[in-house]
């Protein structure tokens, strides 16, 4: 429909810089904080607090038996993959706010770390997910200001690498052993 060229995202709100202790932060990157926050919190309470959310979980741990319950398992499948779609999609939406562009392989790269983050918090872990996107952000930032920007870039796929091999589960994830 537009083709593959980039394309103006308009502003969600006015661009206002506030300076905090030294720090500049605009107007869109308290908007984005704030979605995040709202959002994790939203998924939270569903994943955990809903049937719906407790389905989820038990289909993620044993779909067989979650059949023989009674669980409708692919229906649970659907919504998980609908749940995703629907996080990806207000994702996208905050990304190409933030950047006022938006192009078709715009997300590459960043899911790609969004999966290193996941695995360096824990798989299974909303709030492990968090913690590992704002290490791997730490610590690529640091990579680029004490080594090189091409050694920023490729920091997250290290500490994929070092993660999987030191602690699979993650920092926060729970070691299940499935016999």
């Amino acid at each position: 429909m537009w083709g593959t060229q980039s394309q103006a995202m308009p502003l969600f709100v006015k661009d206002v810089n506030y300076s905090v202790g030294g720090v500049i932060i605009n107007s869109t990157q308290l908007l984005v904080l704030a979605l995040a926050i709202v959002i994790m919190l939203i998924l939270m309470v569903f994943v955990n607090k809903t049937k719906l959310g407790m389905a989820m979980r038990a289909v993620a741990l044993d779909q067989s038996t979650c059949g023989l319950m009674g669980v409708n398992v692919n229906f649970i499948i659907a919504l998980t993959f609908a749940v995703g779609s629907m996080l990806g999609a207000v994702s996208g939406i905050m990304m190409s706010s933030y950047y006022g562009v938006v192009y078709p392989t715009m997300g590459d790269l960043v899911g790609t770390k969004g999966f290193a983050a996941v695995v360096l918090g824990g798989a299974g872990s909303i709030p492990g997910a968090v913690v590992g996107g704002l290490l791997i952000g730490v610590i690529e930032c640091l990579a680029g200001a004490l080594i090189s920007a091409q050694a920023k870039e490729m920091t997250a796929f290290l500490v994929l690498i070092l993660v999987l091999l030191v602690k699979p589960s993650g920092l926060l994830g729970k070691d299940v052993v499935k016999e």
